[in-house]
């Protein structure tokens, strides 16, 4: 649960407020999980019933929370686990592949270069982003998403040799078809 233990792990550095803690979680991953103000405050409600966290007293309209003994517990224990492959999101671009596979008339040849053509854009532009300075959890947020974005490059490569290699259907010849911009 990334956002709940995003939120203690903000608030062992002190008491803060809702708003305060969405900028902060923004701020440590560079925006690429952008929370809604909401989706912050239903959490830090959650995590007040379960005591991972304490309401403070009203300070100029603002309710700040504090992290609790609980809470503290809670995030050594994050901590101490590692995320296992399969407590990760669905890999969309795996399962729309798949499908194209099994649909009639999709050119799936098209569908691998398209989305080659995405990643390699995105890979360009964490690169860019890459030459300017910044703090490290962000630096580090930047690094896996190029990794990230450079696996999905090897595994579009792939893909496209399997595709040749065991799909009976035709494959479109890709090597003249000039990139979408």
């Amino acid at each position: 649960m990334l956002v709940k233990h995003g939120l203690l792990a903000l608030l062992e550095s002190g008491p803060m407020y809702g708003y305060q803690l969405r900028v902060a979680f923004d701020s440590a991953t560079g925006g690429t999980w952008p929370l809604n103000i909401g989706q912050v405050y239903t959490t830090l409600s959650r995590l007040e019933r379960d005591d991972l966290v304490a309401a403070l007293p009203e300070n100029e309209g603002q309710r700040p929370y504090e992290i609790t003994a609980g809470g503290r517990d809670e995030l050594r224990k994050w901590f101490a686990t590692p995320v296992q492959r399969g407590d990760r999101p669905r890999d969309e671009v795996a399962i729309k592949l798949a499908l194209a596979i099994t649909t009639p008339g999709v050119d799936v040849a098209k569908v691998v270069m398209t989305q080659r053509t995405a990643t390699m854009r995105t890979l360009q532009e964490y690169t860019r982003l890459k030459t300017q300075p910044g703090e490290l959890p962000w630096l580090l947020v930047l690094d896996a998403m190029i990794f990230q974005a450079q696996a999905e490059l090897r595994w579009l490569d792939h893909c496209e040799a399997s595709l040749l290699r065991d799909d009976p259907r035709p494959v479109a010849d890709t090597t003249d078809v000039e990139a979408p911009r």
